[in-house]
């Protein structure tokens, strides 16, 4: 059985979906294995484009069979809904193709008001959600009191499970932030609609997978966003609430027994970051709104314009090392293109004194980015499919990267579209 985990080095919005959907053609199965719909992997192929937030990026590939697993945050309203749009495009989604752990927690409507609640008591000091329901959801998850896939299998126990559920989390809705309640009746029409569309998806995927693993499948996971927002090893609590980090993959995905034979980090030629919280190399004014313009750089799901900056190497080796990458997919190289000198951060500044290691999250409030500049290449490389065919600054600059992360870089993305890459 061989095995792959496609994560992100830094902020998340690296390019991790164009990278499955490229490499899936060499695997069996494509597993996203944490996270929900806050965050989008966007994908350009013979289809179209897409911006899949629940749906693994190897839906497209058809001879692929796509596993939601139990640390999914399963909101069954937007998965139906993104179904639709890619069946709508002529991509083929069924039972055999998608399949989603019984084990996987539903999110419900709840989470997602709760979200936008707390958010707007937070203000100022708010996180930066995307207000999709995650934090609700997984603090509940870990509480013991969310609805699991399976139960849609058991009505008459899922009726009584969400009664439970609805006067506690009513008393919260009304008690903490002065909020409507639900009814029985509004939450039964919800699983009803939503629960009956995905309930033909949901099965043992732990069995299957452990079959599949014995038939020596191979397998790709798939994460959501990157090391930076990594629940326990990210910049907390400016972070997403799951583990986004390889090593989680296994207990995600239902297949606790699986080793990663491989881990590619994705990272992008410059540094990018949607929402609140540190983001040291931090460009502003015109010099960052040329990058975004250039890099098309606004949120897949959000839509908010992401905050820029030149490629961060103290926090790309630092995410290079907590996910344990073994090479890496450097992304949108051509989006530098334009510019004559590229700044690097090279380090940090931190209390009079430069370093090479990334701080605590405390600290990262005070720390100011030493900055560098490179030799650009000036000329369109959307074209280039081989490493000899790049210009030599180009080179040069993917040389530079390489040597202070500590990790092969083995592809580099000179475009969208899947062939837009080349291979080291």
């Amino acid at each position: 059985m061989k095995t792959c985990a496609i994560v992100g080095i830094n902020w998340g919005d690296e390019g991790k979906g164009r990278m499955v959907d490229l490499l899936t053609e060499s695997y069996d199965v494509v597993i996203r294995y944490q996270g929900g719909g806050n965050a989008g992997h966007t994908v350009v192929n013979r289809y179209g484009k897409f911006a899949l937030h629940l749906l693994p990026s190897g839906i497209f590939h058809p001879n692929v069979v796509n596993v939601l697993g139990n640390g999914v945050a399963l909101d069954p309203e937007n998965l139906w809904a993104e179904i639709e749009d890619v069946r709508a495009k002529g991509v083929r989604v069924t039972p055999e193709n998608l399949l989603i752990s019984d084990r996987a927690s539903l999110l419900l409507p709840w989470h997602r008001q709760l979200d936008g609640l707390e958010e707007a008591r937070l203000k100022d000091k708010k996180y930066g959600s995307t207000k999709q329901g995650i934090a609700p959801f997984y603090s509940d998850k870990y509480q013991k009191k969310t609805i699991l896939a399976g139960e849609l299998f058991y009505p008459e126990h899922l009726r009584v499970h969400l009664q439970e559920l609805l006067e506690w989390k009513n008393l919260i809705l009304t008690g903490v932030y002065g909020a409507e309640p639900w009814t029985m009746e509004e939450l039964m029409r919800w699983v009803e609609d939503f629960g009956e569309k995905i309930r033909p998806f949901v099965r043992d995927t732990g069995t299957w997978l452990r079959q599949a693993a014995a038939e020596g499948k191979s397998i790709l996971f798939e994460a959501q966003l990157g090391a930076l927002r990594d629940l326990d090893y990210g910049i907390y609590p400016y972070t997403t609430s799951s583990n986004a980090i390889a090593s989680y993959a296994p207990v995600g995905s239902g297949l606790p027994t699986a080793r990663l034979d491989e881990v590619i980090g994705v990272v992008k030629a410059y540094s990018t970051c949607v929402g609140e919280g540190p983001f040291v190399c931090e460009m502003f004014g015109d010099e960052a709104e040329k990058l975004r313009e250039a890099g098309g750089e606004y949120g897949a799901k959000t839509g908010r314009p992401r905050r820029v900056g030149p490629i961060d190497l103290v926090a790309t080796r630092y995410g290079v090392q907590v996910q344990g990458a073994t090479a890496i997919a450097l992304t949108k190289l051509d989006v530098l293109s334009y510019m004559e000198r590229i700044p690097v951060c090279v380090q940090y500044e931190l209390n009079g004194t430069r370093t090479d290691a990334f701080p605590f999250p405390a600290a990262l409030a005070e720390a100011k980015p030493v900055i560098t500049t490179v030799e650009g290449w000036n000329c369109d490389i959307s074209g280039v499919r081989s490493w000899d065919d790049l210009p030599e600054a180009a080179r040069r600059y993917v040389e530079f990267v390489e040597e202070q992360i500590g990790c092969h870089i083995r592809y580099v993305s000179v475009g969208a579209e899947r062939d837009a890459y080349l291979v080291r």
